[in-house]
């Protein structure tokens, strides 16, 4: 399976009722063979209408953060635990996140990165529940800038829960933690 299939399928899809009240979509965005894969929670506003990840005020400041690393979008792959909005950008349902799901797992499998973010206390509960680090899942206050070693069928992974850039739209304190956790994703991927 390549990502334009799993793209379709996410365009196609009816397994909730999400796709009553999108606009677009948000499948995912950046080089099919990223390194690292940024997971956040949902599309807000801006992206439903763009069909873009992180293109609102969170993604202005996501990509200073890129930009902090010497990173670019291109270099990277973004998406989201859910493809489409939930109204009136609320909390994910379980059962959205369970429809939703598997089409991310097949993002995983086909790009294959070396190092997941997980933007987020949603992301980051459902990637450390499904490579069986339960007894690890605390609050991001907690694990932001940790870094979880996985060894899996394709080699060796690396798991960094990190605070959503949304945050820092809220809390201008947070930048700074974001930006160190970035440095420590820094770090990380020159170890690959």
């Amino acid at each position: 399976m390549d990502l334009k299939k799993i793209e379709q399928e996410i365009i196609n899809c009816k397994k909730c009722d999400l796709y009553k009240t999108r606009k677009k979509p948000v499948v995912g965005q950046g080089s099919f063979n990223a390194e690292i894969l940024f997971i956040g929670e949902a599309p807000g506003f801006n992206e439903d209408e763009q069909g873009k990840p992180f293109v609102g005020a969170a993604g202005k400041i996501f990509d200073k953060l890129l930009e902090h690393i010497s990173l670019s979008r291109d270099e990277i792959y973004i998406t989201n635990i859910l493809k489409c909005r939930p109204p009136h950008n609320r909390n994910p349902s379980n059962e959205e996140i369970k429809s939703c799901t598997p089409h991310l797992l097949k993002q995983i499998e086909v790009i294959n990165p070396k190092i997941i973010c997980c933007l987020g206390n949603f992301s980051t509960k459902f990637i450390m529940e499904k490579f069986d680090l339960t007894k690890e899942i605390k609050g991001i206050s907690i694990i932001h800038g940790k870094i979880f070693n996985i060894s899996n069928l394709n080699g060796k992974l690396k798991i960094i829960p990190m605070f959503h850039p949304a945050v820092a739209t809220y809390n201008m304190n947070k930048l700074d933690i974001l930006k160190k956790d970035f440095d420590i994703l820094k770090e990380e991927s020159k170890k690959n």
